[in-house]
């Protein structure tokens, strides 16, 4: 009996072996970004935007339409046949989804990197990604929502600055591609993030509301993306340290109690009670509950953050909403609460 427990149990541990990938380190490890920080080169009209899925599928047509937008702004569109395979509800198996990555940094003639739409998936494919490669050759990635794993995991391992964006499914908004272009060309002085002239419809939208959670100034570097994401990498070699950064987060259909939920985890971890400040997006569906005795997304927010006495806002024109500005993931700015601005304080790209 003990030798066929003996059996099974080294069987199980031989098909978990196969099955996942090997990280190259402990999974409770942490690593600070390498510094001084790798910065990719500014994006000028006729450089070559390469396309890629790293989770999800996608509709029929977007590809098109993604390629007609970006032409029409003056890039040239490039993808390779890695997109057009579906995989379940992936783009790819994970193995390709990473090697597509892997392609497109090493690419000479791919000058930026555009995922083309979140969902789900990054997680699974951050083990397999070659960082050396990515290192050696340094150039924009941008994208929002479950990218928010790839920003960070890539800026850890690397240095390497990414882009918290639009994907190329909502790139179609004027002020969008106002700070898609603003941020990610080379200019002086550095950008101050502000946000969008709120549309009419939306003006009694509770959670578009834009108010101050807790007054104040705050410096330090921007960090954060999508609160779901944010915790789906506690406990991995990618987990944020929030210690002195600016954390941005925001989220799509997420109950007030599940927003309760993430936002108490990361309270009861280490690092997030040591941020410098807490912005907050427009955390679109976030609002809504089947339980009738449900707090508002506003109460949880000002429940949850404002006792930590720092500063922090909520709405600015970051997330899954139509207009959504584009900023520097691990560039130290400046939060100023009574303005409602961001301020950068650093270069972010090579010859700026």
């Amino acid at each position: 009996m003990a030798a066929r427990r003996r059996f099974f149990k080294n069987l199980l541990g031989i098909s978990l072996a196969g099955a996942l990938p090997a990280w190259p380190y402990a999974a409770t490890g942490s690593r600070e970004a390498p510094t001084p920080k790798l910065l990719p080169k500014p994006l000028s009209e006729g450089y070559t935007v390469g396309l890629i899925a790293p989770g999800y599928a996608f509709p029929e047509g977007l590809i098109a339409e993604v390629r007609e937008l970006l032409t029409s702004l003056g890039y040239r569109p490039y993808h390779t046949e890695r997109l057009l395979q579906r995989h379940g509800y992936f783009s790819n198996t994970d193995r390709e989804r990473a090697a597509d990555i892997d392609h497109m940094f090493a690419n000479e003639d791919v000058d930026a990197i555009l995922c083309i739409r979140g969902g789900y998936g990054c997680t699974r494919i951050m083990g397999m990604l070659d960082y050396d490669n990515i290192k050696a050759h340094p150039k924009p990635l941008i994208g929002f929502s479950d990218v928010t794993a790839l920003l960070h995991g890539i800026y850890k391992e690397t240095g390497l600055v990414c882009f918290h964006g639009p994907v190329g499914s909502t790139l179609d908004d004027a002020f969008s591609i106002s700070s898609f272009q603003s941020v990610l060309t080379a200019h002086h002085p550095l950008p101050i993030l502000r946000n969008a002239v709120l549309e009419k419809k939306y003006a009694n939208d509770p959670v578009y509301e834009r108010y101050v959670i807790y007054p104040g100034k705050a410096t330090g570097e921007i960090c954060g993306g999508s609160l779901t994401l944010i915790n789906a990498l506690v406990g991995t070699p990618h987990a944020l340290d929030f210690t002195d950064k600016l954390v941005f987060i925001e989220d799509i259909d997420e109950a007030p109690y599940r927003m309760d939920r993430m936002l108490t985890q990361l309270l009861e971890g280490p690092t997030f009670r040591k941020a410098a400040g807490i912005v907050f997006g427009v955390c679109a569906g976030c609002n809504e509950s089947t339980n009738p005795n449900s707090f508002s997304l506003k109460e949880v927010v000002m429940d949850r953050v404002a006792p930590l006495n720092i500063p922090a806002v909520y709405g600015m024109s970051f997330g899954h909403v139509k207009q959504n500005f584009t900023f520097p993931i691990g560039i130290r700015a400046t939060l100023d609460t009574e303005k409602m601005t961001v301020a950068l304080l650093e270069k972010y790209l090579s010859g700026d």
